[in-house]
């Protein structure tokens, strides 16, 4: 029979959960990451040196805590976190580009990179949030950064775009609320604390997960020079008739693209082309997951 605490099974789940990831946490990040349980971090620490945990329903492993047998992860994240050095730089550098252009008002990175464990083809996700009705023109201009950024040797992949009127997501669910907690906000910064106020649920799944877990902040100024101009004429009928070609001639491919799936969806006000369903696949696999009984 299961005697555990309701805090206990939480610092169980959220170990689970990112060790389908391969990423073993710190009892801060055990502590931020909590799910659904709130808890001080002085809670959190007793119980993990209070011997109910470790070493019989979790490792530890230095300063890192994995699943019984998963000890290995430390080495992985150790190498990780060394392949993420190497990628910030190009993520701010490029960050700041899109920021730069018209009609964006917040970048931020996402995905793995966003908590330093970038693993597979390594690429950098960025979350993009617009001015209404100027998101397919300004998308355009970030896929041609995206292919300046290929050329040299540089994958980045913008792909969640939404409209400032669109910050509330409509999909309540873990993985959903994981991400827009560890987001690393780069640019709009304002408008980042608004997404956060406009998806006070998150704090059902993340309770202890307030604000970002990490900031980096860059400077937009190198392409600020061009964008009023830019903005302006962008506004103009002719403008206004380029963002409507766009969109329609860009939702007409991505719908007869083979991976459209529930988790792509393409609108007025939000481009998300998350082609391979990823949070379904994970969510699945946390489910089956039988970590606390």
């Amino acid at each position: 029979m299961n005697d555990l605490q309701p805090v206990e099974e939480a610092i169980i789940r959220t170990v689970a959960y990112v060790d389908i990831f391969d990423y073993p946490l710190t009892l801060g990040e055990i502590h931020r990451y909590l799910i659904e349980v709130p808890a001080p971090v002085s809670t959190v620490q007793q119980i993990l040196s209070n011997g109910r945990l470790v070493p019989h329903r979790l490792s530890r492993e230095q300063e890192f805590f994995t699943l019984p047998g998963r000890e290995q992860l430390v080495h992985i994240r150790q190498q990780r976190l060394a392949a993420a050095n190497e990628l910030w730089p190009a993520a701010c550098y490029y960050g700041s580009l899109i920021g730069s252009l018209p009609f964006v008002k917040m970048v931020a990175v996402t995905g793995s990179l966003a908590v330093d464990n970038p693993y597979g083809d390594v690429d950098i996700d960025y979350f993009i949030v617009t001015e209404n009705d100027h998101l397919w023109s300004c998308r355009a201009m970030v896929i041609l950064l995206v292919r300046m950024a290929a050329r040299r040797g540089i994958t980045l992949c913008p792909n969640y775009f939404v409209t400032e009127r669109a910050l509330a997501f409509p999909t309540h669910n873990l993985y959903i609320a994981r991400e827009i907690a560890q987001m690393v906000p780069l640019t709009g910064f304002a408008v980042y604390q608004q997404l956060r106020q406009l998806n006070g649920w998150v704090h059902n799944f993340l309770p202890n997960a307030e604000g970002p877990g990490k900031t980096t902040l860059t400077n937009t100024a190198r392409g600020r020079a061009l964008r009023s101009p830019l903005e302006q004429l962008l506004r103009t009928r002719p403008g206004n008739w380029l963002e409507q070609w766009e969109m329609q001639r860009k939702i007409h491919r991505f719908s007869q693209d083979s991976r459209v799936n529930s988790e792509t969806s393409f609108t007025p006000d939000w481009c998300k082309g998350h082609f391979d369903a990823h949070s379904q696949r994970i969510l699945n696999k946390y489910a089956t997951m039988r970590v606390t009984e």
